[in-house]
């Protein structure tokens, strides 16, 4: 049996078909999981975010563009968008860029410890150790505390279209990093 690829998947999702809607599911649902919980790091809110995503997808499937990126990236952008729009609705307790290490550990035997051991985050500490610190911090000073470009800004002492370059920057460099086929988006 072969493996139908994302794009077709996607169409599946888009058209109602059953079969096609559950193999995307299937095949995205960990690596949608995972970045709502690094993101989030809670599971309960995380699992909502995935969900979201989901419905986001099937409800923006038609408007796919493949020439900007793989439909994995394109699906894990609308998670972290999700997951990041949580975090500035709830302003909990921001977590310190410095614990980042801590969070990308493995687990201590937990679901969210067993789902930080996953290949997924696995690749996305693999990635973010790559970057350059400075896009590093702005990366995890957006994911993690929930900043803007503005507030990151303010918080390096640098120029607001410089915070803007090295979140795009970081996010570039992700994108490449955690993309199987090595396309832009």
């Amino acid at each position: 049996m072969t493996v139908p690829p994302d794009d077709l998947l996607l169409a599946g999702l888009a058209t109602g078909d059953a079969d096609l809607s559950a193999a995307f599911v299937r095949r995205f649902q960990h690596k949608v999981f995972g970045v709502a919980l690094a993101v989030l790091g809670d599971a309960r809110q995380a699992e909502d975010v995935a969900q979201q995503a989901f419905e986001r997808a099937w409800r923006h499937a038609a408007v796919f563009d493949p020439r900007r990126g793989s439909v994995g990236a394109w699906l894990v952008t609308i998670t972290h968008n999700l997951a990041v729009d949580a975090v500035r609705a709830r302003r909990a307790e921001p977590v310190d860029p410095g614990v980042l290490e801590a969070l990308l550990e493995p687990g201590d035997g937990t679901p969210e410890g067993d789902v930080l051991r996953s290949e997924s985050a696995a690749e996305v500490h693999r990635a973010l150790r790559t970057l350059p610190p400075e896009q590093g911090r702005a990366v995890v000073l957006a994911a993690f505390r929930g900043m803007t470009a503005r507030e990151i800004a303010a918080a390096e002492g640098i120029p607001l279209g410089t915070a803007k370059g090295r979140i795009r920057g970081a996010m570039q460099r992700l994108a490449v990093a955690l993309d199987p086929s090595g396309r832009t988006p």
